[in-house]
């Protein structure tokens, strides 16, 4: 991907043009996965590296392999999404056509001298797996073996392919590695592969099935705890209830006899999640990232709307200042933390380097798309709900806050508030932590929806009962609300601490500064999400219970 143009009005264009093509598409492949007998199918080689650090990758031929015969292809195909992930293709040299068997047969051959004798012997040593991919179908490979006493070391010379179709459309492909060959200084080494089409009953739609992992996210582990999770929200329902039509009732026959209330919604959209669930994603290399950061800059406007308007009512009056934070504010926690770790694969040279050009093309997204979109946003924000409209009148003299026992101070109230919401994920964080630092796929969207929607409520409801306590002890910061939910990730990232230790096997600077780094731009932003939450709901109690509070 080149550079992008330094000219404002060209880089405004491409970067609007580079957001259109992370519209998620149903079917985007360069062949839109359809063949005509004997045309071309392209063995893309993607990545090689230890099966313990999956994000530890390098591309396929910094390991001395051989290409094939054949050079020139008719496409290649690559979006932003793939490009942030470090999916580089690179094309195998192997000659393959729709429904048209090869024989074994040579491709090519290694020279080996000791030089790449000890590239294999270390990638053996280090148990590298590498992947492949036909028609968007993901295959998987080990380099080599070594021999029970650790002295000889053995590589795989032959990729028996056997690839499955039904009419038209590939479904299945399996990789079978034969031919074990010593490695020994000064020998030449032939590579070789057979390819033998087979019919099968498989339908399109359902060709990534063998690649899920049923028994595992759909374990009754998982179930159970959706079930526990919603036994915790009845839970803290009917506290806020018992909290709001007794104990309120009391307090609003002080000021008015008015004793029934409004019932309280709220409602968020998910929608990365829902497209996620409609769509597939998993299916297609990059879709996921390339729909948030879509989705993200899309919705812009209404992140500048409530921002600025909420700013407003509060009285703030450098509102360019909070435009660009509320703008910039995760894009630049996210993008310095991966320029960061760019840098440490740089050095390691790993796939998963960003290209400077992928970096532009992110930057002229964040400066001539999503900021111009926050600042339309914030302007009507300020302009159509900017105005402050307290439930009662307010002193401009603040209250001293009287002292108080120590468990209900905001700082005990802050660390205990992040504990329920913590509770209501800690299951699913097990699986999703599974899915993106080990070899599964994560594909229940549906349980992902069930708990962020659970965590919502418990995080509101928390929240409620925190601020009223604060209340009675005559403590009217309300920033307490925002910090009690948004603790939730100070837990998220202990666990991540548990999860890295004990669940898995990762080693070696790049893989802990990969996972750290990214578990804290995660737990960071899972934080200011439930913060956001926490906060409007509590907002809107504290409006409720103030609305018929009249003051002499």
């Amino acid at each position: 991907m080149r550079p992008l143009p330094g000219a404002p009005g060209v880089a405004a264009a491409a970067a609007l043009w580079l957001l259109l093509l992370l519209l998620p598409r149903a079917r985007a492949d360069e062949h839109e996965h359809t063949y005509q007998d004997k045309e071309e199918v392209v063995l893309w080689m993607n990545t090689v590296g230890p099966y313990h650090n999956r994000q530890e990758t390098y591309k396929y031929f910094s390991l001395p392999f051989c290409v094939g015969s054949k050079r020139s292809i008719s496409h290649y195909h690559e979006t932003l999404g793939e490009a942030l992930q470090g999916v580089e293709l690179e094309f195998s040299g192997l000659d393959i056509k729709f429904k048209d068997d090869v024989m074994p047969a040579t491709y090519c051959e290694i020279d080996l001298d000791k030089e790449k004798r000890d590239a294999f012997v270390y990638a053996i040593k280090n148990h590298y797996w590498y992947q492949m991919y036909i028609d968007d179908l993901p295959i998987w490979g080990i380099v080599g073996e070594a021999d029970e006493n650790g002295e000889d070391y053995y590589l795989w010379t032959y990729k028996k392919l056997e690839i499955g179709f039904n009419g038209n459309r590939i479904v299945d492909v399996n990789l079978t590695s034969e031919g074990k060959v010593k490695l020994v200084p000064n020998t030449k080494i032939q590579m070789s592969y057979s390819v033998k089409w087979k019919k099968s009953d498989v339908k399109f739609e359902d060709r990534f099935d063998k690649y899920l992992d049923p028994s595992f996210f759909q374990h009754r582990i998982h179930w159970f705890s959706i079930f526990n999770s919603f036994m915790m929200v009845i839970f803290l329902v009917g506290l806020v209830s018992m909290i709001l039509m007794r104990t309120l009732r009391k307090d609003y026959a002080r000021y008015s006899k008015e004793e029934e209330m409004d019932d309280m919604i709220f409602a968020v959209s998910f929608i990365v999640i829902i497209v996620a669930m409609i769509e597939d994603l998993y299916t297609e290399r990059g879709s996921m990232l390339s729909t948030a950061i879509f989705v993200y800059a899309a919705t812009s406007p209404v992140n500048g709307y409530f921002g600025g308007s909420l700013y407003a009512r509060q009285g703030g009056r450098r509102w360019i200042k909070q435009m660009f934070i509320g703008a910039f504010l995760i894009p630049a926690m996210v993008c310095g933390t991966a320029f960061f770790i760019n840098f440490i694969a740089i050095y390691y040279h790993a796939s998963r380097a960003i290209p400077f050009g992928t970096m532009v093309a992110v930057c002229c997204i964040c400066f001539f798309v999503i900021l111009p979109l926050n600042l339309v946003g914030t302007i009507l924000g300020r302009n159509l709900s900017g105005q402050p409209n307290f439930p009662c009148r307010v002193n401009a003299v603040p209250r001293p806050i009287p002292e108080k026992k120590w468990f209900m101070e905001p700082a005990v109230i802050v660390c205990l508030g992040g504990i329920l919401p913590f509770g209501s994920i800690f299951i699913e964080m097990y699986f999703i932590f599974t899915s993106f630092w080990a070899y599964k796929i994560y594909y229940v969207y549906g349980f992902m929806m069930l708990v962020l929607v659970i965590l919502c409520i418990v995080t509101v409801c928390v929240t409620i009962v925190c601020t009223y306590f604060l209340l009675n002890a005559e403590d009217y910061r309300q920033w307490t609300s925002f910090l009690s939910a948004a603790s939730t990730a100070i837990y998220v990232y202990m666990y991540s601490f548990y999860y890295y230790f004990f669940k898995t096997k990762m080693y070696g600077l790049f893989q802990t500064s990969f996972y750290f780094g990214y578990m804290a731009v995660f737990s960071t932003a899972l934080g200011i999400m439930c913060g956001a939450i926490g906060y409007m709901g509590t907002s809107a109690f504290v409006r409720k219970i103030y609305t018929n509070v009249k003051i002499d």
